[in-house]
C-alpha cells in the first residue's frame, strides 16, 4: 500500500507523475476547485467583516469522498496543485474538505512535469502560503461583490442574463472607447510620390518624395503634388548623400502568457481560449513549463541546455550573450519561469506523429521562440540614400542581413525590415540617375484599427489590468454575453455592449476606470507579497460601490432593446423573423413567441451571388466549427468555398474569384490569375 499521497489538479497529469514517482506514491486529482462561493447568493458575510462562505461545489461530493478514502490510507499527503494563486487556494481548500488537519501534509510545487522537476519539488516541501491564498480570496471576493451587485441591476434595467465584472467591464470600455475614436475620425486626404530611377549599369532604384522641413513623405494637396511633378519632369536625380548604418536586433524574449497568446493569434490564427486550452494540454503532458506566467526568467539548467543545442547545431557564433532586458515593473510576478519546452531534445518534428496538429503548431512556436531567445542578435546594414532633383528631396533605404543570428530559427512577426528592398550599397555619392517613371498615389489617413484579441491583451497588459490567467476568460465572457462581436479577427461592439458600457461609465465610473483597476491589481500583488491585509481592500471598496448601486437603482431608466428584424418570413405565421442569441450563437426566431415557436438557423449573407444559381452566398460552419461559404439554397444548390468569394469575375477565364490573404485570386488554380485586394472588394 502506498504510504504517500500526491494530490494534483488535473487528471491528465496523474499518469505522467505516477510514472516518475513509483509504487510508493499514489497520485490523484481534484479536477480543479473543490470549494467556492455559492452561486445562489452573494456568499460573503458583509456584517462579519466580509467573511467568505465557502461550500462544496455541486457534483464534487463523490470525488471528495473518494479522496478522503485515499487520505486515510496515506501516512503523508503532498498538495501539488498548480504553482499560482489559484493552485495555492485549491490546496488550502483541501485541508478542511479532506480533514487534512488530522494528517501530515505539505505543499510542493513544480514548474514543469519532468522527472527532475518533480523529484526536486520534494526537497522543497513547505506550508501553505497564506499570502497567495489571501490574494486569490481578495480577487474572488472583489469579483463576486462587483458581479452580484451590478448584474441584477443590469437585469432589471436592460435584460436578464447580463453581467458586469471588475476586469470585464474595463475591457469592454477600452473596446468601446476605440470604437468611439474610429467613429469620430475624420479622414484627411494626402498624396505620396514614388519615382523609378535608373543608374549606371541599369541598376534600378525606387525613391520616395520626402519633405525635409516637415520630416514627412506626405504631400498635403493635389496642387502641391502637381507642382512637384512639374518641377522634376525631365530632370536628373543626383545622389546627394549615402549613409550605411549597422543595425542590431536583439533576440526576442521567451514567451510569457500574454506574448504567447498574441503571437499564436498572429502566427497561427488561434483564439485566446484555443491557445490556452492547447497550452494546458502541452503542460499536462510534460511538454512545456507552466503556462500562466508574466515572467521572462529562465533557469540556469534550461540556459545551459539551449547553449549546448545552439553550439552543436549552428556553431558558437550563434550563442547569445545576455538576453534583452524587459522592463519589469511592480506588476510582474516572478514566481516561475517563462514558457519554454520542458525538454529541448524533443524537437517539434518528433511531435508530429503523436500530437494533434494544433498541439504540434503551438509547441513548435514555443520551442522556436525559446531557442531564438538564447541566440545571438541579428546583424544588418541599413543603406539610406538621399537624392535631389531640382530642389526636391527623395529618399530610399534598404536593409541587408550580414548575420542572421536568432532569425535562423525564428522570424519576428513585427519585423519592419522584412519588406524593404535588397541592398542599395552599390550606388555612389554624386551619381546621376534618370527617371523612368513616377507613381503618385492618393491616400486618406486611417483611424486606429479595431481591437483584435491579441491587441486587446497587449493593451490590458500595458495598462496593468488583469493577469495572465484572466485575459482569455475576460474576452470569452465579452463574446459570450454578446457585448462584443468577432468578425474575422476584429472585435466590434454590439448595441447591447454599448448600452451596458454606457450604464457602467455613467453609474460606476470607478469600476471602469483604467487607473483604478490597475491600482487594484497592484494592491492584490501587495497581498501576495504580505504587504497588504486582504480584507482592508474590501472594506475600502464596498461602501462606495453600494452608494453607486443605490443611486443607479433610483435614477437609471429601463432600456428597451429591440430584437433585430430580418427580411426572413416565418413560414408558420407570416411575421418577419428576428435575430436571437443562444448558447451556440445567433439564430432566427419568430417574434410571436410563445404563440409561435418557429426557429431557423441564422445565415449571414456576404453580399455576393452564388456563381451556380445566382442566389445569396451565406456563411456556414462544419460540424467541427470550421467556417466556409455556401449557397443559401442548399441542398438544392451545392456550391461551397473555403475562401470568401467576391462579386468580381476573373478577367482571364471568367470564373468566380476568392480572397486569399491580401489578394483576390481565381478560384481555378490552373488559371492562376491574382490581383491586390482593393477597399471595395
Amino acid at each position: 500500500m502506498a504510504k504517500n499521497l500526491v494530490i494534483v489538479e488535473s487528471p491528465t497529469k496523474v499518469k505522467t507523475i505516477k510514472k516518475f514517482l513509483g509504487r510508493n506514491y499514489t497520485v490523484v486529482a481534484t479536477m480543479g476547485h473543490v470549494r467556492d462561493l455559492p452561486k445562489s447568493q452573494l456568499g460573503i458575510d458583509v456584517e462579519n467583516d466580509f467573511e467568505p462562505k465557502y461550500i462544496t461545489i455541486r457534483g464534487k461530493g463523490e470525488l471528495l469522498a473518494s479522496l478522503r478514502k485515499e487520505v486515510k490510507k496515506a501516512d503523508m499527503i503532498y498538495l501539488a496543485t498548480d504553482p499560482d494563486r489559484e493552485g495555492e487556494a485549491i490546496s488550502w481548500h483541501l485541508i478542511p474538505s479532506l480533514r487534512l488537519s488530522e494528517k501530515k501534509y505539505k505543499r510542493i510545487t513544480f514548474n514543469e512535469i519532468t522527472k527532475n522537476a518533480i523529484k526536486e519539488s520534494f526537497k522543497h516541501q513547505r506550508d501553505i502560503d497564506m499570502n497567495l491564498v489571501d490574494a486569490q480570496q481578495a480577487r474572488r471576493v472583489l469579483d463576486r461583490i462587483v458581479g452580484y451587485s451590478i448584474s441584477p441591476l443590469l437585469w432589471a434595467k436592460v435584460k436578464r442574463g447580463l453581467s458586469a465584472g471588475r476586469v470585464q467591464s474595463v475591457a469592454l470600455r477600452i473596446i468601446c472607447d476605440r470604437e468611439d475614436e474610429i467613429n469620430a475620425f475624420i479622414p484627411k486626404e494626402y498624396y505620396t510620390l514614388d519615382v523609378e530611377l535608373c543608374g549606371k549599369g541599369r541598376r534600378k532604384l525606387t525613391a520616395s518624395y520626402y519633405d525635409a522641413d516637415k520630416k514627412t513623405s506626405d504631400i498635403d494637396s493635389k496642387q502641391e503634388l502637381d507642382q512637384i511633378i512639374s518641377d522634376i519632369d525631365g530632370c536628373d536625380f543626383t545622389v546627394e548623400a549615402l549613409k550605411q548604418t549597422p543595425k542590431t536586433r536583439k533576440a526576442p524574449l521567451p514567451f510569457t502568457t500574454s506574448t504567447m497568446q498574441q503571437e499564436a493569434s498572429k502566427a497561427l490564427n488561434f483564439a485566446l481560449s484555443k491557445t490556452m486550452l492547447i497550452a494546458q494540454q502541452l503542460y499536462e503532458n510534460g511538454l512545456i513549463t507552466y503556462l500562466r506566467t508574466d515572467s521572462t526568467r529562465v533557469s540556469n539548467e534550461a540556459k545551459a541546455a539551449a547553449a549546448a543545442y545552439i553550439s552543436r547545431e549552428f556553431g558558437k557564433d550563434y550563442l547569445g550573450g545576455e538576453m534583452a532586458k524587459k522592463s519589469q515593473g511592480k506588476n510582474i510576478q516572478d514566481a516561475h519561469e517563462a514558457i519554454r519546452p520542458a525538454d529541448l531534445n524533443l524537437l517539434p518534428d518528433k511531435l508530429k506523429e503523436t500530437a494533434s496538429r494544433d498541439q504540434y503548431r503551438l509547441y513548435s512556436l514555443i520551442w522556436k521562440r525559446f531557442i531564438a531567445s538564447q541566440m545571438a542578435a541579428q546583424k544588418r546594414i541599413t543603406t539610406s540614400i538621399r537624392l535631389d532633383c531640382n530642389g526636391h528631396k527623395f529618399t530610399a533605404a534598404s536593409t541587408a542581413t550580414i548575420f542572421d543570428g536568432f532569425s535562423r530559427v525564428y522570424v519576428l512577426s513585427d519585423d519592419p525590415d522584412q519588406k524593404k528592398p535588397k541592398d542599395l550599397s552599390a550606388f555612389e555619392k554624386g551619381e546621376i540617375l534618370s527617371a523612368e517613371s513616377h507613381q503618385a498615389k492618393q491616400h486618406f489617413t486611417q483611424p486606429k484599427p479595431h481591437f483584435t484579441e491579441a491587441s486587446l491583451v497587449h493593451t490590458l497588459e500595458e495598462l496593468g489590468i488583469g493577469r495572465p490567467s484572466t485575459y482569455s476568460p475576460t474576452i470569452t465572457t465579452l463574446l459570450k454575453r454578446h457585448y462584443v462581436i468577432k468578425d474575422e479577427k476584429n472585435l466590434f461592439v454590439s448595441e447591447l455592449g454599448e448600452i451596458v458600457n454606457k450604464i457602467m461609465v455613467e453609474s460606476f465610473s470607478e469600476i471602469v476606470d483604467k487607473t483604478f483597476t490597475a491600482n487594484m491589481e497592484s494592491l492584490l500583488d501587495g497581498v501576495e507579497a504580505g504587504e497588504v491585509e486582504w480584507k482592508s481592500i474590501i472594506r475600502n471598496f464596498y461602501p462606495d460601490l453600494m452608494k453607486e448601486v443605490h443611486v443607479a437603482e433610483k435614477e437609471l431608466e429601463k432600456v428597451e432593446i429591440k430584437d433585430e428584424e430580418t427580411d426572413v418570413i416565418c413560414d408558420k405565421c407570416g411575421r418577419h423573423m428576428v435575430i436571437k442569441y443562444g448558447p451556440h450563437g445567433r439564430f432566427l426566431a419568430c417574434p410571436g413567441f410563445p404563440e409561435c415557436r418557429n426557429t431557423k438557423p441564422y445565415l449571414e449573407k456576404i453580399g455576393v451571388a452564388c456563381p451556380k444559381c445566382g442566389k445569396d452566398i451565406v456563411i456556414r460552419k462544419t460540424k467541427k466549427g470550421r467556417k466556409f461559404y455556401g449557397c443559401a439554397d442548399y441542398p438544392d444548390c451545392d456550391f461551397m468555398s473555403w475562401q470568401r468569394p467576391v462579386s468580381k469575375k476573373c478577367p482571364r477565364c471568367g470564373k468566380y474569384m476568392v480572397i486569399r490573404g491580401r489578394k483576390i485570386v481565381c478560384s481555378d488554380p490552373e488559371c492562376g490569375y491574382s490581383e491586390e485586394v482593393r477597399d471595395d472588394d
